[in-house]
């Protein structure tokens, strides 16, 4: 590991400290390196408060140092105003002279431009260090900006025996049959604060009504979205509770929708994935869970649009009851959650 990619990881490292929390901007850490010692480091913790590099900055004691120092970045520095001003005025104004970058911004209202204007001013400046990594730290705001849709991550938990819930006997209990344990529970819940918006199919409201919000992991909820055709879910129901913004997708955009709860209408006779995917891109959203039920994860994975899938694998059995969805589970990663598995798949298509 050569001098600048040990400190362009540890502006990953540091950027890492704003997952679930700077949506819509990327996460992003910055180090200050003065004759081989770090000076200041910073990282974006939120969208509209300072920016990576502005509290690396504001982290140098003695600022004369600046003028000799060489700043890292994870991701290409901003050149236009948004709710912060840009970040190379800043490096420009404290004449640092070098500037390293992991990787450039794909953000079409940077893209370059932020490079350019440091090499305009005199900078020093080199780009692509630990790309792949910079890369991967931001692959939400990178598949949202040249996808022009959400990171999508498929999750579901599933028998011994390949069923995602036992044999319904009635309707009168809609509660969740738990196929995982506590520890894994939690987990998924720590997941819901990483990601913007989280989504289901009509069953999985008619049958276990979830809240579908973050209760065992302190953190922002996502935002709710269920795919409800023909408008079919109980309206007392918890996702229609307004504690939470929530998307119905249907088939009706007359529906009057309240002030954390709105209707958006797809054409169900054609791609009901894409469509849905790009109401979420329309509504400004990076990442969705996709958590069930099957059909709807199904759905995501024959049209090929998913980036990740979790998958638990708990010890109970069902012998019958509704099959898990059928993926293909090579070069996947498994791990160990006490007694259950969890099964991480990349689409790489």
């Amino acid at each position: 590991m050569n001098i600048h990619e040990k400190y362009i990881k540890r502006c990953i490292e540091l950027a890492q400290n704003g997952l679930g929390t700077t949506y819509p901007n990327p996460m992003v850490g910055s180090v200050i390196v003065y004759e081989g010692q770090i000076i200041g480091e910073g990282w974006h913790k939120k969208a509209g408060e300072p920016h990576a590099e502005v509290n690396a900055v504001n982290s140098v004691k003695d600022k004369t140092l600046l003028k000799k120092a060489t700043i890292y970045v994870s991701l290409e520095p901003c050149s236009h105003f948004g709710k912060t001003p840009p970040c190379c005025d800043l490096i420009i104004a404290n004449e640092i002279p070098n500037v390293v970058v992991g990787t450039v911004d794909p953000n079409e209202k940077v893209a370059g431009k932020g490079i350019l204007k440091l090499i305009e001013a005199g900078a020093n400046v080199t780009v692509g260090v630990l790309e792949d990594e910079c890369n991967e730290l931001n692959k939400r705001f990178f598949t949202f900006h040249q996808k022009k849709r959400p990171y999508v991550i498929l999750k579901w938990a599933e028998s011994q025996d390949g069923f995602l819930a036992p044999e319904k006997v009635s309707n009168q209990d809609r509660k969740p049959v738990w196929i995982t344990n506590q520890y894994s529970r939690q987990l998924v819940h720590k997941w819901r604060t990483e990601e913007q918006a989280i989504l289901v199919g009509t069953q999985t409201v008619v049958d276990d009504n979830p809240k579908l919000n973050a209760r065992d992991w302190d953190g922002n909820n996502p935002t709710r979205i269920v795919i409800d055709r023909n408008n079919r879910i109980d309206p007392n129901s918890f996702v229609f509770d307004d504690t939470v913004k929530t998307i119905i997708i249907s088939s009706e955009s007359e529906k009057s929708s309240k002030e954390n709860t709105q209707f958006e209408a797809i054409d169900f006779n054609r791609n009901i994935v894409a469509q849905a995917l790009d109401v979420l891109y329309q509504n400004q959203i990076q990442s969705v869970i996709i958590e069930g039920g099957r059909q709807t994860l199904q759905s995501f994975i024959n049209e090929n649009l998913w980036d990740e899938a979790r998958i638990f694998i708990g010890k109970i059995s069902f012998e019958k009851g509704t099959k898990a969805p059928e993926i293909s589970r090579k070069n996947s990663i498994k791990t160990n959650i006490l007694s259950d598995e969890l099964i991480q798949i990349k689409n790489h298509d």
